[in-house]
């Protein structure tokens, strides 16, 4: 049986605040969990999390059996847990071709070759672009290198924070394509979206966060059905 993604009672503390508190999630292999919430919610934190780039108070974060707390982030990706942050983060001095080499760091040169091939079959885009500088592409460019350099890692999970920021409808729609296309490869993907029809569109479940806590979990036909549920978490920031 393939591992799960387990979250357990998370909860996360900042000098001035508890970012979150008694968070409990699964993600599955081959679905797509979105996380909604307002600004401040606590999602992007959530990411941070669960990849070792934010100290957990309390709580736990498996894959599997194995737990991921206390791990380095480099160990917690060559583990399958890779994560797309905000903000289309890329190395800007470097081609796009280096910057997918160089989120392969964990793989031998001919499980980066491969990696890397996958990743330009996913975005072929990127193959006509490979010897431009990372920093010269447009946005949505740069979020497609963002998402390729998280592929090149193989992953198991892959963690997306509010991928469609910025970005032109028809990006957005090339890029949530991808998901759809990587859960029917396997991968279980956590989804933070601020778009919440386009995340309730492709996503199996749902959870709602506001000031730190789960105040809804369910099928994303739920929220659908009961808009007052979204309105009601963004209303009380």
């Amino acid at each position: 049986m393939a591992d799960i993604l387990n979250i357990s009672d998370l909860t996360v503390l900042t000098p001035e605040r508890t970012v979150l508190e008694k968070i409990s999630m699964t993600v599955e292999p081959g679905k797509i969990v979105s996380v909604l919430g307002p600004n401040g919610a606590g999602k992007s934190e959530l990411v941070l999390a669960i990849v070792g780039q934010m100290g957990i108070a309390k709580g736990s974060v498996c894959l599997g059996e194995t737990s991921l707390v206390g791990k380095r982030p480099e160990n917690i990706r060559a583990m399958g847990v890779a994560a797309v942050p905000e903000g289309h983060q890329v190395l800007t001095k470097l081609t796009v071709h280096d910057n997918l080499h160089a989120a392969g760091s964990m793989h031998n040169s001919n499980e980066l070759a491969t990696a890397v091939e996958e990743a330009y079959v996913i975005f072929p885009e990127l193959r006509r672009l490979e010897k431009q500088a990372a920093g010269m592409l447009s946005g949505g460019q740069q979020q497609m290198v963002a998402l390729a350099q998280a592929i090149v890692c193989q992953p198991k999970f892959l963690l997306v924070d509010e991928m469609s920021l910025g970005l032109a409808p028809i990006v957005i729609e090339r890029l949530m394509n991808v998901l759809v296309m990587l859960r029917e490869k396997g991968i279980g993907i956590l989804l933070i979206e601020q778009f919440t029809h386009l995340a309730l569109g492709i996503s199996d479940y749902s959870y709602v966060l506001n000031r730190g806590r789960i105040v809804f979990s369910g099928y994303p036909m739920e929220l659908n059905e009961n808009p007052e549920i979204l309105h009601k978490a963004y209303l009380t920031v």
